[in-house]
């Protein structure tokens, strides 16, 4: 874009599914908006991750906007699953249907923004040695945007090449031929390591923590479904919203509890939910993330099949984990375990055998040493406030949000933050977002945020923020509704236990659709909540 203009009523911090959106609906309401963007083309997630087996976890037809019949229409999906090109084509479809990329500046980090509590406006800066300000500042930076590497020793020594799955190069990796090591286990990983395996002459996994998975059971999309869903796409998308996860809206889920039927009864309803695929599976039983008795029998169901897919026993129990299945976002796969089967692909228990530092030809570990030419490292991210805390943002008084947030995130209903005027934060932590399908959190925030700006215009406001009792009411409300599932039960990036020194907080909202009503009851009480100035 050629910026011929330094002010703007919005600054949007993102060009992924949330900060295009956020730009159009602006764009709806008259303002003047400006994103940025650190990559050089759209998507945000879809951008990055694009390492082998890339895939969505959500259905398409769920997994797509939702404010535009037209598009909704005009668009058709070839899988159940969409892989990565494909959602990237579509948010591309949609960035040039609805003339986006001209109010988007690439490949602009934001190093900071701060807060001018005289004009309240924010000034932002960027590594390009750019110099906005704006009224709003809106941050759509993804609760997954930065990758978390661990500091192994040695681990820049290594002279082959190394690769982190949220962070793929932009063209085809080659690894014929090459002896492969891949780090974690986690979805990334469950992922790329049977794709990974058919190209290789040998892969090494190093695994930490097992991880539940249930078959994806991905597929060409039929016809006749997909124009039944198009015939009435209204109540399909309005059925999705009363979801516990907003997403699921063909999926009848079971009001029983595990403990109520019997045990001939739990493997039926459970191998019926196998058989389908998918996240339905936690839907088997009304209490399955709330009732640890009932979730061992999930659990239990699951590492069954590991054992029947493995061939080899002992490197079955490896692969079964012993935690509550879906206290850690549920995977989906294609053939993962299946993988372990294949001559040429080896596990390593990473607990049992530590690694001790990379070399220059390969991993350490305690009691071996493995060989490699290529190591991929699929441990994930810094999840949901990792980027937010990597930019200096200084609100009002000279507050930054790492001392905002140095015994973890705190925010009112996850879209503002006490100390932080017009400044906005979607799928912040403490609202439903990474618990959800992503896309109905996202248009969900958007809308009330755009409602929100303006309602502050109109009543000639020159500041918002949230109201710091009210914000403290929150994050009691979020951790108490936390502490009555199974979620806080794992070492689980919701937790921000992956990343070392974090502070373990549950960062996500338990209670979709609730929370909506929550946030609608605040606008309609002419923001409740908030303090205006």
């Amino acid at each position: 874009m050629n910026l011929t203009r330094s002010q703007f009523d919005a600054i949007v911090v993102g060009a992924g599914i949330a900060g295009l959106y956020m730009l159009h609906r602006l764009r709806e309401a008259g303002l003047s908006s400006l994103v940025l963007e650190r990559g050089h083309g759209v998507g945000g997630t879809w951008y990055w991750n694009r390492y082998p087996g890339a895939r969505c976890d959500v259905e398409s037809l769920e997994y797509s906007y939702s404010f535009c019949e037209e598009l909704q229409q005009e668009w058709n999906w070839s899988e159940r699953y969409s892989g990565q090109p494909e959602i990237l084509d579509y948010i591309n479809h949609v960035a040039q249907s609805f003339d986006l990329l001209k109010d988007v500046k690439f490949g602009t980090s934001v190093l900071q923004a701060t807060f001018d509590d005289t004009t309240s406006q924010w000034i932002v800066e960027t590594d390009q040695g750019d110099r906005f300000t704006a009224l709003f500042l809106i941050m759509a930076t993804g609760c997954l945007s930065s990758t978390n590497t661990p500091e192994i020793e040695g681990r820049d020594s290594f002279k082959g090449n190394t690769y982190h799955t949220g962070n793929w190069p932009h063209h085809e990796v080659d690894f014929g031929g090459q002896r492969v090591g891949i780090v974690g286990t986690g979805s990334s990983a469950i992922q790329a390591i049977p794709h990974i395996a058919s190209g290789c002459e040998s892969l090494t996994v190093f695994q930490r923590t097992p991880n539940f998975s249930v078959p994806a059971r991905n597929g060409s999309i039929s016809k006749s479904y997909e124009s039944r869903v198009k015939a009435n796409y209204s109540e399909f998308r309005a059925r999705n919203r009363l979801m516990p996860a907003a997403l699921g809206s063909t999926f009848i889920g079971n009001n029983q509890s595990a403990l109520d039927a019997s045990a001939e009864e739990q493997q039926l309803e459970f191998a019926k939910r196998w058989k389908i695929g998918g996240f339905g599976f936690l839907g088997a039983f009304n209490d399955l993330t709330i009732n640890k008795e009932s979730n061992d029998v999930a659990a239990e169901f699951a590492r069954e099949r590991i054992r029947e897919t493995v061939e080899d026993p002992a490197t079955a129990e490896v692969l079964c984990p012993d935690s509550v299945i879906g206290c850690k976002r549920l995977c989906l796969d294609t053939n993962y375990f299946e993988t372990y089967n294949l001559p040429h692909v080896d596990l390593i228990d990473i607990r049992r055998n530590p690694v001790e530092r990379v070399t220059r030809t390969g991993i350490q570990c305690q009691d071996s040493k493995y060989e490699l030419d290529s190591i991929i490292f699929a441990t994930g991210f810094d999840a949901m406030t990792g980027t937010l805390l990597r930019i200096n943002i200084t609100g009002s008084s000279g507050l930054t949000l790492q001392e905002a947030w140095k015994a973890g995130p705190q925010t009112f209903l996850g879209l503002a933050v006490n100390g932080f005027p017009n400044m906005f934060l979607i799928s912040g932590p403490g609202s439903p977002s990474v618990l959800t399908n992503m896309i109905v959190s996202i248009e969900q925030h958007v809308e009330w945020i755009e409602k929100c700006i303006g309602y502050v215009l109109e009543n000639q406001h020159s500041a918002i923020q949230a109201d710091e009792e009210a914000q403290d009411d929150w994050v009691q409300h979020v951790n108490l509704l936390a502490s009555r599932t199974l979620y806080p039960s794992c070492n689980s990036w919701y937790l921000g236990a992956n990343i070392p020194g974090k502070p373990r907080v549950f960062m996500p909202h338990v209670g979709f659709p609730n929370y909506v009503a929550k946030c609608e009851e605040v606008r309609s009480l002419d923001y409740e909540g908030f303090t205006f100035s």
